[in-house]
């Protein structure tokens, strides 16, 4: 085995304030602005949008004229103490989410930039998120000694220590008064509770999917909305909740994402009702393949019809063909189909 010094190697370390320029994460952004504007007017900006640990973002205005540049880490002040970021929006562009989100400079939500974080900032905010993870071991214990149905994922320290936020997901509404107290007493600070559903709980833990990369919720995905059991039927899915269901155990984000345009195709279908009048009896549908375009159809007067696939033009044609009171040789009709390449035609 070869001895190898690391120290030799040509490695780039990432400096510890400058994350977002050398990696992706959560609601990366690319501020494509910045590098349109003067660097001297684009370094005092008058807002910028700033990014915390959590899946938070907030815009914040720099009343000290201070010369920030995307990835700097600054000081907030909150209505609880201060807190620490990360720039993530510097430019113009930070005025067009503004009014994409309906904020105005006035709003309450937009705060106020302290200073730039120094070292001391930043290693008394390293050492509050040690404080997270037995914290939240902690937590999940006097939950469980005053028998509340909840369930805590993640715990976050404001950077003064001043607030502690905790992040649980429960299936009905808890009293948890009684715990507020027991926390008040133990962490001795400001408690925030905060609801959470199942799809932003896996969001906050992670993970890997059944595709082999990492959960849209974990990478970027913010808006969660409801996937109905039609979006998998419409998609002609096996219904099968093991496959269908994601980390947090409901229907994958992911079956919305192609919906449209298998709703868009199957517009071009005929109706799955229909009966065609062929030379040997009725055919009804059996399937539907909405990617190629097929109808697999089956003799309804026999028991041992084998299922066949027509292309949705040649649908039509016998549709019209029956009005005309014609029951065509099906055989001219039916699509070829590779058995090797398109098994699994009874999963219907």
């Amino acid at each position: 085995m070869l001895n190898i010094n690391p120290n030799e190697l040509n490695i780039p370390k990432f400096p510890s304030r400058n994350p977002c320029k050398f990696c992706c994460s959560k609601l990366s952004t690319t501020d494509w602005m910045q590098k349109y504007l003067d660097p001297d007017i684009a370094a005092i900006p008058e807002v910028v949008e700033v990014q915390f640990k959590s899946i938070k973002k907030i815009f914040c205005k720099n009343p000290n004229q201070l010369r920030i540049n995307v990835g700097d880490y600054v000081v907030v002040e909150c209505p609880t103490g201060h807190d620490i970021g990360f720039v993530s929006i510097s430019s113009d562009l930070v005025k067009l989410q503004m009014k994409k989100h309906a904020v105005t400079l006035n709003s309450e939500s937009v705060l106020n930039i302290i200073r730039i974080a120094n070292d001391k900032d930043l290693q008394n905010w390293e050492e509050s998120k040690k404080l997270e993870y037995t914290t939240m071991i902690k937590a999940r214990q006097i939950a469980v000694e005053l028998q509340l149905q909840m369930k805590f994922n993640d715990v976050e320290y404001q950077a003064d220590r001043k607030k502690i936020t905790f992040y649980y997901t429960a299936e009905g509404r808890v009293d948890f008064r009684e715990m507020i107290k027991v926390f008040a007493k133990t962490f001795r600070t400001k408690i925030e509770m905060k609801q959470i559903g199942i799809r932003q709980e896996s969001g906050r833990v992670g993970g890997i999917g059944d595709c082999g990369r990492e959960l849209c919720c974990a990478a970027w995905l913010t808006d969660f909305t409801t996937v109905p059991t039609i979006a998998a039927k419409q998609q002609n899915l096996y219904l099968n909740p093991a496959k269908l269901s994601g980390q947090c155990s409901r229907l994958k984000c992911c079956l919305n994402y192609e919906l449209d345009s298998y709703l868009e195709a199957f517009e071009s279908f005929p109706d799955e009702t229909i009966e065609l009048q062929i030379s040997d009896g009725f055919a009804k549908v059996f399937k539907i393949d909405i990617l190629k375009g097929w109808m697999w159809f089956i003799n309804k007067d026999s028991n041992l019809s084998t299922p066949f696939p027509l292309h949705i033009q040649n649908v039509k044609k016998i549709m019209d063909m029956n009005q005309k009171n014609q029951k065509p040789d099906i055989s001219n009709y039916i699509e070829k189909v590779d058995v090797v390449t398109n098994p699994g035609i009874t999963d219907y």
